[in-house]
């Protein structure tokens, strides 16, 4: 499989260090769609702080990837739903650390619906 950036210059604004416009997927085989994932424990529960909650969403993540033959590396889209706008860049950081400093197309959208000790939930696409 081999991917490709695509950060038009003109006619659109720029894409930043953490995000490109789009991820063109080539030779895939197999394609995966993760369903929201929350920063929750093995017995359920969530984790006490936005940090905590982020740790365990990347953990859950990363085990839904190898449960597919998978690893972040085959990640090529993010939707973040945060509980808080204020989470926006603690998000970032956290996601860029995972993804170990590789941007995808992410969308980050702000949801007052989660239940009230969910701070943060990450629906992922990976393809291999």
């Amino acid at each position: 499989m081999e991917t490709v950036i695509h950060n038009p210059a003109d006619g659109i604004y720029p894409a930043t260090g953490d995000y490109v416009h789009a991820i063109e997927v080539r030779d895939a085989r197999r394609t995966l769609y993760v369903s929201g994932t929350m920063g929750l424990d093995a017995a359920g529960a969530a984790g006490a702080t936005f940090a905590e909650q982020l740790d365990l969403v990347w953990s859950n993540l990363r085990t839904i990837l190898a449960s597919a033959g998978m690893t972040v590396d085959n990640i090529v889209r993010i939707t973040s739903y945060l509980r808080d706008a204020s989470h926006a860049e603690a998000n970032a950081a956290a996601r860029m650390e995972a993804l170990g400093g590789r941007a995808v197309p992410v969308t980050g959208i702000v949801v007052g619906h989660l239940a009230d000790d969910w701070l943060v939930e990450l629906e992922v696409i990976a393809a291999a």
